[in-house]
């Protein structure tokens, strides 16, 4: 689908803007915070071929749609207006306190964690390169790629400035102004002066003074406190100061405060959760990673791991190296070796398609629309990778795998995981359990994964339809037709110059190449839906199937520009009645490909959708007959 087409789908799903509190992205998912989730259309967004799965955890109503997220939330935002909905409303619906730590957690950080995540990955491949020789650390080159890796790390407080004042609804330049006075230059030269004894005082108080630089919890509590302190202060300022006079008061109180109180305490409380992990993590490595690998998926799946995001940056913050992360990456390729299987051994041309999209995805830490499209549906695949994941992730523990940049798990973990000494056993642990993860995990959802395998081998083979028209077989004595909606020439689906619909993944029919403007009504029924934008109808027979005639290749980008709907939502139609005129020569002219795909986009209710013509057809012809 386009993104408009799908944007419009998913906002009206989840109720409209008056249900919408606010909406951000992450990867794969949009995560809308609502009034009443009860409100959304869960069913129809499921259905929607556009939407891989739906979840609702953490305080979040979650649409997952794989790698174009960015592209459709870019839509929903400017098309509705909802830019500058608050992070912080009132109005929310009540949530527990889990809940309200996870949302917590993700509205703060998944603004920039790609950022994060790619200077990670420059940070790793410095250190292969230095480990190879291929550059030196007193190197031009690598001085200047070192401060594009290490430079947002430093300054992280000042984008978690910004993140958590937009969280906690405050001004989030106030927060950022904060953050900046953590880490200026002149607090290190206090710091230094402290360590040689010079104390100093703020206002006769004590003044310790630490290095914030690339700490984590000492700013979010700081920006907490500065939400409030605006909150109290800006409604009972005169209306033409208040502009001043607010971030006045938040920086006077907030930074002495924070320097005084609020950093020394985030900071210990920040070293005791890294050594609570490193006392757990040092019980037993294997078991720890065992453990993780098998329970990652879920986590994500519930959105519950963005908790875990914290403590990996408060270990590279304190230690300068993590133990977790890496525990993770076995788990990742575990679900991609469960799609890789389900890829070489499905003979379904919808499944095979859909898993090998998403096992690339995989590979590069995108794990959504291989667990929510291929091996979580099927069951027995999403439990053999979590199972791959558990060991491979033990076989990590054990030879204390450590990562020395952050980074979500993927296949740049390799890289990640080298140390300035060189390759050693805990680089090529990861290399084993990653093996170990991915191919148990393929070669056990190859063998037991889908269950219905073994009903398709004992099924006799299907005979070979003839060329010409295709006569369905009499043992099938339930049949709906589907006439053609204009005259033209048929092609078959496969032929369609877009993978959306050549693919089937949309369903099985065919496609007409237009002689005239018009479409008329294949079946009996109602119109489902007329899109915006007049370029696409969706059609419900009164027997149930569901019929797309999508005008065109991209025609979306027309904006309605050439069409003239004649019918509307929830309008009864006959066959033959007018739906829709465009006008032909002008789409042409404009650069446009007039192939009209026509699908049964519910085929998988049904036994079959045979096409019934392979050469030109006039308005009413048999074109498709749906075996029940």
């Amino acid at each position: 689908m386009q993104y408009q087409e799908l944007a419009d789908d998913i906002f009206a799903g989840v109720g409209g803007k008056e249900n919408i509190i606010s909406v951000m992205h992450c990867a794969t998912r949009l995560r809308f915070k609502l009034k009443n989730s009860q409100k959304a259309q869960t069913a129809a967004l499921k259905d929607n071929p556009g939407v891989i799965m739906v979840v609702e955890s953490g305080g979040q109503y979650q649409v997952v749609i794989g790698n174009q997220v960015a592209e459709v939330y870019r839509e929903i935002t400017s098309r509705h207006g909802l830019d500058n909905q608050s992070e912080a409303a009132d109005n929310a619906a009540p949530q527990g306190l889990f809940a309200r730590f996870i949302d917590l957690v993700s509205g703060i950080f998944t603004p920039f964690i790609g950022v994060m995540i790619a200077t990670g990955i420059i940070k790793g491949l410095l250190a292969l390169a230095l480990v190879l020789g291929v550059m030196s650390a007193d190197s031009g080159s690598y001085k200047v790629l070192f401060v594009a890796s290490d430079g947002l790390f430093y300054f992280l407080p000042i984008l978690l400035g910004y993140s958590a004042g937009k969280k906690f609804g405050g001004n989030p330049f106030v927060s950022m102004a904060i953050a900046a006075a953590l880490v200026h230059p002149m607090i290190l030269e206090v710091l230094q002066q402290q360590q040689q004894g010079n104390a100093l005082t703020f206002i006769g108080i004590p003044l310790e003074v630490l290095n914030y630089s690339s700490s984590v919890i000492p700013i979010i509590f700081a920006a907490w406190v500065s939400s409030l302190i605006e909150r109290w202060v800006h409604p009972r300022s005169p209306s033409a100061v208040r502009n001043f006079t607010t971030p006045l008061c938040c920086l006077l109180i907030t930074v002495p405060l924070t320097f005084l109180a609020i950093g020394p305490a985030a900071t210990w409380l920040s070293r005791m959760l890294a050594e609570g992990y490193l006392w757990i993590y040092s019980l037993s490595p294997m078991i720890a990673g065992a453990v993780m690998g098998a329970i990652w998926q879920v986590c994500v799946i519930f959105g519950l791991h963005w908790g875990l995001v914290p403590i990996m940056l408060n270990n590279l913050a304190n230690f300068g190296h993590d133990t977790l992360l890496p525990l993770l990456m076995p788990a990742v390729l575990g679900q991609a070796g469960a799609t890789l299987g389900i890829f070489l051994r499905t003979r379904e041309a919808k499944l095979k398609a859909m898993a090998g999209s998403a096992f690339t995805a995989s590979i590069f830490g995108i794990t959504e629309p291989a667990v929510y499209g291929v091996t979580l549906p099927h069951r027995r695949p999403f439990i053999f990778g979590c199972i791959g994941g558990a060991l491979g992730a033990a076989i990590l523990g054990f030879w204390h795998t450590t990562i020395y940049s952050f980074g979500f798990p993927s296949v740049f973990t390799f890289i990640q995981v080298v140390p300035n000494s060189g390759i050693d056993a805990s680089v090529l642990a990861a290399f084993a359990g990653a093996a170990v993860a991915l191919i148990f995990a393929c070669v056990s959802t190859y063998l037991f994964g889908l269950t219905e395998l073994a009903t398709e081998a004992v099924a006799p083979p299907a005979a070979v339809a003839p060329p010409a028209a295709v006569a369905p077989p009499t043992s099938l004595t339930r049949r709906e037709s589907v006439v053609s909606p204009m005259a033209g020439d048929v092609i078959p689906l496969d032929q369609v110059k877009d993978e959306t619909f050549a693919s089937g993944l949309l369903g099985k029919g065919a496609a007409i190449i237009p002689q005239r403007g018009r479409v008329v009504s294949p079946i009996d029924g109602v119109v489902s839906s007329m899109f915006r934008t007049g370029h696409a109808i969706g059609l419900t027979s009164a027997q149930g199937a569901e019929v797309l005639i999508h005008v065109g290749l991209d025609t979306v980008k027309l904006d309605g520009h050439y069409f003239s709907p004649k019918v509307v939502n929830d309008q009864p139609v006959k066959v033959g009645d007018l739906l829709l005129e465009f006008d032909l020569d002008a789409i042409k002219a404009a650069g446009f490909d007039l192939t009209t795909p026509v699908l049964v986009s519910n085929s998988d209710d049904f036994v079959d959708v045979l096409t019934l013509s392979r050469t030109a057809v006039s308005e009413g012809a048999p074109l498709l007959a749906v075996l029940k």
